[in-house]
């Protein structure tokens, strides 16, 4: 769940497969809004603090996962999600 601009409106949602899904999916939200505001800029490079100050600066971001245990959707915050995009990112790395 992601909430772009102050304005309500803004509001929106995807849907993933897995955390790791949904991890990627907030790398390419930030890496689109990177290529909006460097349309001439061909390889665009940013690092981890970027990201989060990108995550943080989102006026609303949080994640719903579902746990089969309580079966139910259990909600989760912007640093629940910077520490799952920072390991997802570093299995990548290796």
């Amino acid at each position: 769940l992601v909430q772009l601009r102050p304005d309500r409106s803004s509001r929106t949602y995807s849907d993933y497969e897995s955390v790791s899904d949904a991890m990627d999916g907030i790398c390419r939200l930030y890496e689109q809004k990177l290529k909006k505001m460097n349309p001439n800029v061909r390889n665009i490079t940013y690092d981890i603090s970027d990201l989060f100050n990108y995550v943080d600066e989102l006026p609303d971001l949080s994640c719903l996962v579902f746990n089969p245990q309580i079966n139910a959707y259990q909600p989760f915050n912007k640093e629940w999600l910077k520490a799952k995009v920072l390991a997802h990112l570093k299995r990548h790395a290796t």
